[in-house]
């Protein structure tokens, strides 16, 4: 609510309480109409004011959090944290014992894990960078032969190169001769 809908209000809702002090049984019809005028200006005005969802629990901390309706609060989330700490004065600190063994890992242990396999990439020169041109080989001959075929075909590239990929890359043999070109026409004038 911003400072001129907080004056508004303020102000509905003083005139408001001014017909509260003034009312006696035999008000006129006329003077009750203009309580009723007024309530409605005050009541729009509150609407305009209002941005949110109206509050779900009567928490503080957590006002549209989940509704438990067992709670002095209404609010889930702080009375689960209260049914713990209850729990906690009753069973002690920790309920679970504590195993001596770490907790296995998502990842697993070094031993574990599969040991790297060998895989042979055959890659082409864009006119920018190196990119994979093939399915990845198990078979270094079998890569090359790949190449080869690459290179007779009608849209060969301008260079390829095979890369060996055990637990690190190595490049192991290039063709062509790769030359950096630039993508946009007349040199970017």
């Amino acid at each position: 609510m911003n400072h001129a809908q907080l004056t508004a209000l303020g102000r509905a809702l003083r005139v408001l309480g001014e017909h509260g002090d003034a009312l006696t049984a035999d008000a006129p019809d006329a003077k009750l109409h203009e309580v009723r005028t007024d309530l409605k200006r005050a009541l729009e005005l509150l609407e305009d004011s209002v941005t949110t969802a109206a509050p779900s629990t009567r928490c503080a901390e957590h006002p549209n959090g989940p509704v438990d309706e067992n709670a002095p609060d209404l609010c889930l989330l702080c009375e689960t944290r209260r049914r713990a700490a209850r729990r906690a004065e009753i069973n002690g600190p920790s309920a679970r014992p504590r195993s001596t063994e770490p907790t296995p890992s998502r990842y697993g242990v070094r031993e574990d894990r599969p040991q790297p396999q060998q895989r042979w990439l055959p890659e082409q020169w864009t006119g920018q960078e190196w990119q994979l041109c093939g399915t990845p080989r198990r078979d270094r001959h079998e890569a090359e032969l790949y190449i080869n075929a690459q290179r007779r075909g009608p849209r060969a590239a301008m260079a390829y190169r095979l890369v060996h990929e055990f637990t690190d890359y190595e490049v192991l043999r290039v063709w062509g001769t790769p030359v950096r070109v630039d993508i946009e026409p007349l040199g970017n004038l």
